[in-house]
């Protein structure tokens, strides 16, 4: 590892713990930061000013383009489609049939998609695949969704088909310009790269995402136009939250028992980001290792401090044997603790 690399890993502190008997085995560091509108934070730990990649934390984003420009209401799209587009799936056949029929009712199919293909995220998605005898398909990628509402974007406008995911493209133009109006950022080159699904992503710090993320939840800042996008994707989503994820996902868990008070994302690589509407609040936060059950400890850890009914939403996070047995557990470490007491009492306070 690099000198500058080794600075990086260890510049933030220990936030979840795996156990085994006793003892802890493995440990992963991150940060956190939970921010108002105006980008004041109240609690931050670890590198907030780091840029890190949201990854598809972002995608409500991404899909207010098929919102504002028409798109959605021409082809009839309704909560589920709007959902999908938003969504990082677990590939059943729910999602891959959703994200066909978006492409159909714009007049295209899977060849146009430039997602790629990889097999369903869910298990028992997989294992229906392999049954069946077939390959995956771009639909069960589980950007497909998202990429279906922009290809449905660019029909409806009368722009090009090919190379739609390329950042000169007019649908990424316009993702680029909802991005930089609302983080206030400029977002340019050197801080570009590829999501997994091949679409432009821009790196940001965290605090400036949990900025982002509160302003969407309350639409601080916003034109009438822009808050009506925004109400329509954050209604869709929790009224379809097994489109946004899956069976079991804790995006999904947490928005069908909660909506209204949380919206929620996971991004690859750690990345966890969302907002609380009620509180006037955003987060986010990013694992350095990359780990997502670490990302998942950590925000259902911040949720259940938030909001005192999501305790109990998820399964506790054990390590089992493969017999089942309770083995350890993936726990918040002390400095996560620290910082989510603090929360803890400031919510007290807003409430």
């Amino acid at each position: 590892m690099e000198k500058g690399a080794a600075a990086l890993v260890m510049s933030n502190p220990v936030l979840i713990e795996v156990t085994r008997g006793p003892l802890v085995e493995s440990f992963h560091r991150g940060a956190l930061v939970v921010s108002t509108p105006d980008g004041m934070p109240v609690v931050a730990v670890g590198d907030v000013a780091r840029p890190v990649f949201p990854r598809s934390a972002i995608k409500a984003m991404q899909c207010l383009p098929l919102i504002e420009t028409g798109a959605a209401d021409y082809y009839g799209y309704s909560d589920a489609e709007i959902a999908l587009a938003c969504a990082s799936h677990t590939g059943t056949p729910r999602h891959a049939e959703l994200a066909a029929k978006m492409l159909a009712e714009a007049g295209l199919s899977e060849p146009a998609l430039g997602c790629g293909a990889h097999m369903p995220l869910g298990s028992s998605a997989q294992k229906a695949l392999i049954r069946s005898g077939r390959e995956p398909s771009q639909l069960h990628n589980n950007c497909s969704g998202k990429h279906a509402g922009m290809l449905a974007t660019a029909r409806h406008l009368g722009e090009p088909i090919e190379g739609y995911w390329k950042p000169d493209h007019p649908v990424q133009q316009r993702v680029h310009s909802i991005l930089c109006e609302l983080t206030g950022l400029a977002l340019n080159r050197d801080v570009m790269g590829f999501d997994g699904c091949s679409l432009p992503n821009w790196a940001m710090p965290l605090g400036t995402m949990a900025r982002l993320f509160a302003r969407f939840v309350t639409k601080t800042g916003m034109g009438p136009d822009r808050r009506r996008a925004v109400d329509r994707v954050l209604s869709s989503c929790w009224a379809e939250p097994e489109l946004v994820a899956g069976p079991g996902r804790a995006d999904t868990v947490v928005m069908r028992k909660l909506p209204g008070r949380i919206f929620m994302k996971t991004g690859a690589e750690g990345v966890y980001a969302g907002g609380f509407p009620e509180l006037g609040l955003g987060f986010a936060l990013k694992i350095d290792d990359g780990t997502t059950r670490a990302s998942a400890g950590a925000v259902v850890a911040l949720i259940e401090r938030v909001i005192p009914e999501a305790q109990g939403l998820m399964e506790r996070r054990t390590i089992k044997t493969w017999r089942g047995m309770e083995a350890g557990t993936i726990r918040a470490a002390a400095p996560l603790e620290r910082v989510l007491d603090e929360l803890q009492a400031a919510v007290k306070v807003m409430v």
